[in-house]
């Protein structure tokens, strides 16, 4: 059954991120569709951090979908660019958090690879929260936690989500290219940089 569930996971986890490359507010029930798929997957093979990132994703696709449906035109939504100061205090409340769930993972569970399951834990939060928040960077987020993913994967068994993880960091060039034409392609004036 485990089979079965990983394989259908990933096909609702790739239609999530075609999707959100495309600013299609679809996006998010196929996210949530996976993801909720996802979580029991990640408990049979003791990747606890993982479970709890896509308990999280289910969360954030109900968000990201209401924020998305707040747009006059959801299935166009408008992208933002963020400063380099608020990518570095991003980095460094990431630098934390994974510390904090690594101490909790290595101390308290069974958890296989615990150091790097927190690092792609926790920045995966972070880059959730920035597409559900139409920041162009989180794009660049996703292509370095998807390519630490693999390894992850690969590692514990799951030859399925390795290749997914290998395919999201192809897609998240793409997002970045896609959001990236989107924001350049709006009038100077209309370009936040905050």
């Amino acid at each position: 059954m485990s089979d079965w569930i990983e394989y259908a996971a990933v096909v609702f986890n790739v239609a999530y991120v075609i999707l959100a490359a495309r600013r299609n507010i679809w996006c998010w029930p196929a996210g949530i569709i996976g993801s909720a798929l996802s979580i029991y997957l990640f408990i049979e093979v003791k990747i606890y951090a993982e479970a709890v990132l896509f308990a999280y994703y289910v969360v954030m696709g109900i968000y990201g979908w209401v924020v998305w449906s707040r747009e006059t035109d959801p299935d166009n939504i408008e992208v933002t660019v963020k400063s380099m100061r608020y990518h570095l205090w991003i980095a460094l409340g990431g630098y934390v958090g994974t510390g904090m769930v690594f101490w909790i993972l290595n101390t308290y569970t069974d958890a296989e690879m615990p150091l790097l399951d927190s690092f792609t834990t926790v920045f995966a939060f972070i880059a959730t929260w920035l597409v559900a928040r139409r920041v162009l960077e989180n794009w660049i987020y996703w292509i370095a936690v998807d390519s630490l993913a693999v390894y992850l994967y690969l590692a514990r068994g799951l030859e399925a989500y390795a290749l997914l993880s290998l395919m999201y960091t192809g897609m998240a060039v793409y997002g970045y290219v896609e959001w990236r034409r989107n924001y350049l392609g709006r009038p100077q004036n209309e370009h936040g940089n905050y």
